[in-house]
């Protein structure tokens, strides 16, 4: 097995941490101890992020490129597009860090997470809920491109700080706390950020590691923060050859795991880690021997106003 590194031009310095930024990352790695069979099944519980997500690793990473790079000079706001996670841990951190935040969201984003952005003070432009987040990309590069003097356009599908976050800090984390034990990696495609980064990391120290991708199973889906990458725009740090294997999971399985992982677990978390624990329950049942990681993205708050949580098992 080899350390890996990261280009000295490429890596970040972060500089001295002087507000809640100083909190990311480090979140804890959990067993599922009732539904796990074969082989041990883990999950990153990144809801102990002070923006709630795992999405604070990514957002932290851009921003202080970007104010390394001075993108931000002259009281230019950060811009992107979002389904809401991405711009609550942007929405979050530019309060600390001082960065104005202006984000394109989709109208039908859930309430829970409209009410928090509003409250964090980001200024939001709600866009066609019939285009989803690829409509909400396609706006707010239009937006970039009328106003690049108001606008630093951070395009997560496309910046390579995004992947970077998770090859610099969450790659190494999964292999200290599983103590190099990791034989299987599990992750959800969106921006494909955590595939991309923790995989890197993850094969370059052993390259047995088997890296799994999970998507949804059809264009029209409702598990918010995932892409069905074959009818998605293809974000610019995906690479579709990467991961060894993709797995479908459909709405009502990945549902149906939300409330199981509640109900049997005492884990309470969002729709895409139910996905994310099926896909990873799913390959642990293959195997005799291993030890599977997966990423609980979030936790259940921001996903109250769904109807599925008070269905019986």
């Amino acid at each position: 097995m080899t350390t890996p590194v990261i280009d000295s031009d490429t890596r970040l310095m972060a500089p001295r941490a002087l507000g809640i930024e100083s909190h990311v990352g480090s979140t804890p790695l959990l067993p599922l101890t009732r539904l796990s069979s074969n082989v041990q099944v883990y999950a990153k519980a990144e809801w102990y992020n002070p923006g709630g997500s795992i999405k604070d690793r990514p957002a932290l990473n851009i921003m202080r490129a970007a104010l390394s790079a001075g993108h931000l000079d002259g009281g230019r706001r950060l811009l992107d597009s979002t389904s809401g996670n991405m711009g609550i841990s942007y929405a979050t951190l530019g309060v600390s860090l001082g960065i104005p935040v202006t984000l394109a969201i989709p109208a039908n984003a859930s309430p829970e997470r409209l009410t928090i952005l509003r409250a964090l003070g980001a200024e939001l432009l709600l866009t066609d809920p019939l285009e989803g987040s690829d409509g909400a990309i396609q706006v707010a590069r239009k937006m970039a491109a009328e106003e690049p003097e108001r606008y630093y356009f951070a395009g997560q599908y496309n910046n390579p700080a995004n992947w970077q976050a998770h090859y610099l800090y969450t790659g190494p984390e999964i292999v200290e706390q599983t103590g190099g034990q990791v034989t299987h990696f599990v992750a959800g495609l969106g921006t494909s950020g955590t595939l991309m980064g923790v995989g890197r990391y993850l094969r370059l120290y052993d390259p047995g590691i088997q890296i799994l991708a999970v998507q949804p199973d059809a264009p029209f889906h409702g598990l918010e923060g995932l892409k069905h990458m074959p009818t998605a725009i293809q974000p610019g740090i995906y690479d579709r050859s990467f991961p060894a294997r993709i797995l479908e999971v459909s709405p009502e399985d990945a549902y149906e795991m939300t409330l199981k992982l509640a109900r049997e677990e005492g884990l309470f978390v969002g729709v895409s880690s139910g996905a994310a624990a099926v896909a990873a329950l799913q390959i642990a049942s293959e195997l005799q021997q291993g030890s599977v990681v997966t990423v609980f993205p979030d936790a259940g708050y921001k996903y109250l106003s769904e109807n599925f949580w008070e269905a019986s098992l």
